[in-house]
């Protein structure tokens, strides 16, 4: 059984794929406890595997993208068996994930890694996206995991402004490497 949060149908509202329609599966609790996490990723309710992909149909119809998503949606031992499953029903599957959970995952899943206190190595490595929230100051300490990644993703904690500012200035500073993330779906209003 899986421990979950929500599961909801709106758009992906940052990094690369931000503006994509997307189902989201936010699967409740997480191994760290960040001072400024805005998610409310407290266990609402359990359910079997099968029954998050009829979910996911009834929410979202034929959306292809699944986003998972938490708290930290690795640290379930289910969570590889309803990627599979999820994957068999037609959908491209997304992990939103603080990369200190170390799981093989399939190639074709795409995997955020947004590190907060600490970060695994190798799933720094085997992210296809790297997100560093800004906050006050830009984490550099995390950079040298992600040799691999072409391009990081400032985001702004919370959209305010002195940590836009901040994040912009990095950005300029750097814009070979650097891009800003704005929670587009904070500023339209949509969850």
């Amino acid at each position: 059984m899986l421990q979950l949060a929500e599961i909801f149908y709106s758009i992906q509202g940052e990094g690369l794929w931000s503006g994509t329609p997307a189902v989201f599966v936010r699967l409740a609790g997480c191994n760290l406890a960040c001072d400024f996490c805005d998610t409310d990723y407290a266990l609402k309710f359990m359910a079997s595997v099968p029954e998050v992909v009829h979910r996911v149909r009834d929410i979202g119809g034929d959306c292809p993208m699944v986003i998972l998503t938490g708290g930290e949606p690795l640290a379930q031992a289910e969570t590889l068996d309803l990627i599979d499953a999820l994957q068999h029903d037609g959908r491209r599957v997304h992990i939103e994930s603080n990369g200190t959970v170390f799981t093989e995952l399939p190639p074709d899943v795409w995997l955020c890694v947004s590190p907060k206190e600490r970060v695994d190595p190798r799933m720094a490595k085997r992210a296809n996206e790297a997100k560093l929230i800004v906050d006050g100051r830009v984490p550099e300490e995390h950079l040298p995991l992600f040799q691999d990644q072409s391009t990081i993703l400032l985001q702004p904690e919370g959209n305010k402004r002195p940590n836009v500012e901040l994040a912009l200035a990095y950005a300029k500073t750097h814009p070979k490497r650097f891009r800003i993330s704005l929670q587009t779906h904070k500023l339209i209003g949509v969850q």
